[in-house]
């Protein structure tokens, strides 16, 4: 996949990943929006920590090794050509974690507004209450995840011979 499109893509995901948490400040405090409903609510909450709010108070430390992270591949990106699966995943990733990274350095804190009353539904059912309020960085970063297991399993059935190349 060319370099340039690997840097629009991730330039992308920041770009709508902060826009998303301006619009949030200012729209929604104090208040919980259906949007999809019984799928996906907006609604402004904070967190100082890591998802589920795990090392809270640790934004400036936390945010320096996001944006660690989201630069190391940039630059993994930028060296040598990488499958476009895996391309598309490392970017994805990228660009989530230099959102959360800038939020943090700007903020102080990571703005989220995603809930999802399916998920709370799951989570509440197994005895953990709510699942977290997330935001869009958060969503590039879970797909990313998610396609880069694909590609490598995809990858593994060529590699068997299990799938035509």
């Amino acid at each position: 996949m060319p370099r340039l499109a690997l840097l629009a893509l991730i330039t992308l995901c920041i770009v709508l990943d902060l826009a998303l948490k301006s619009w949030a400040r200012a729209e929604l405090p104090g208040e919980v929006r259906p949007w999809l409903l019984g799928v996906l609510d907006l609604t402004l909450t904070y967190n100082t920590g890591a998802a589920w709010s795990l090392l809270s108070g640790a934004a400036l430390p936390l945010a320096l090794v996001r944006g660690a992270v989201g630069l190391g591949l940039v630059v993994f990106l930028l060296r040598r050509p990488r499958p476009t699966g895996q391309a598309l995943a490392l970017s994805l990733i990228a660009g989530g974690a230099l959102g959360n990274a800038l939020d943090g350095l700007i903020a102080g804190r990571v703005t989220d507004m995603l809930a999802s009353p399916a998920l709370s539904a799951v989570t509440r059912a197994l005895g953990q209450g709510d699942f977290p309020v997330f935001n869009l960085a958060d969503v590039w970063v879970v797909w990313g995840v998610l396609l880069l297991l694909l590609s490598e399993w995809v990858r593994a059935r060529r590699t068997r011979g299990v799938v035509p190349a």
